[in-house]
């Protein structure tokens, strides 16, 4: 299989940085070829070699704010207003597309939910393979414990920079607790606290709190609390090479799927 045109879509920033020198240095570097690499206009390192401002070698590969016509595959770390704006060129392109954007509003995933219709469509919070299992650890304890008095927090820590609150994965674990216990997220999602609060803590609500400083590649514990006891399910990631790589591997799983929203259980088999 020859290997695929692949483009980074905020290849200066720290995830783009870390896909760029993981597909340089990793055991799927013959999987693809790097004919891309994308970034706004206003981009610092526009003109500048990807692989240099990644901090591996020279690849020739020159940071631009346009994708080269000859893209098969994207891996998209932007921001939310920018991935949107992506997918009428994807769905026209037919171009693979994996994301890992977050705080994309409803009418954003409208747009991406859309280009699925055409092309394949891979969207995650997440990456790494701890956090997809994750998911469904926190999805079956909440399903065993439904009814059994226990309390639901959500308590997730990133770097001082990360500039969406709660994280994208935070989110997933509460969809995945609310999925358990039969909850619609929307109406039971309690974002943080202050000031006089009820007398006593509603059954059905999931708190969820953000914490920014330093740092912090990605902190992430599900509390499980009842009366004398607390399960708490978490994951640590101690540097972004692991959703890099995760990235990477979707996007060689990808390549080769019918047009679709796929996310990474379908990856990973889970």
């Amino acid at each position: 299989m020859s290997a695929a045109k692949l483009t980074v879509v905020g290849a200066a920033g720290r995830m783009g940085r870390a896909i760029i020198r993981c597909m340089q240095a990793g055991d799927l570097a013959e999987s693809f070829t790097l004919v891309g690499a994308v970034d706004a206009a206003t981009c610092p390192q526009n003109g500048q070699d990807a692989g240099l401002v990644a901090g591996a070698a020279a690849n020739g590969v020159m940071i631009a704010d346009a994708l080269p016509d000859h893209t098969e595959v994207v891996i998209d770390f932007s921001y939310a207003a920018a991935t949107a704006a992506l997918a009428p060129l994807m769905a026209k392109r037919r171009m693979a597309w994996v994301i890992g954007t977050t705080g994309l509003s409803p009418a954003e995933l409208r747009a991406v939910e859309a280009a699925a219709e055409q092309t394949p469509v891979l969207m995650a919070p997440n990456m790494s393979v701890g956090v997809n299992l994750l998911l469904l650890l926190v999805e079956d304890a909440a399903r065993a414990l439904k009814g059994r008095g226990y309390d639901v927090e959500i308590i997730e820590r990133h770097h001082r920079r990360k500039k969406d609150a709660p994280s994208g994965t935070a989110l997933g674990l509460g969809a995945a607790a609310a999925k358990g216990l039969e909850w619609n997220l929307d109406q039971v999602a309690q974002h943080g606290r202050v000031g006089m609060q009820e007398e006593d803590r509603p059954v059905e609500q999931i708190g969820f709190h953000a914490v920014r400083g330093g740092d912090f590649v990605g902190d992430h514990t599900v509390v499980f609390a009842a009366e004398g006891e607390s399960v708490e399910l978490s994951h640590r990631a101690t540097t972004r090479d692991t959703f890099a790589m995760g990235a990477l591997r979707a996007a060689a799983w990808l390549h080769a799927q019918p047009p679709g929203l796929y996310s990474m259980r379908n990856v990973l088999g889970l």
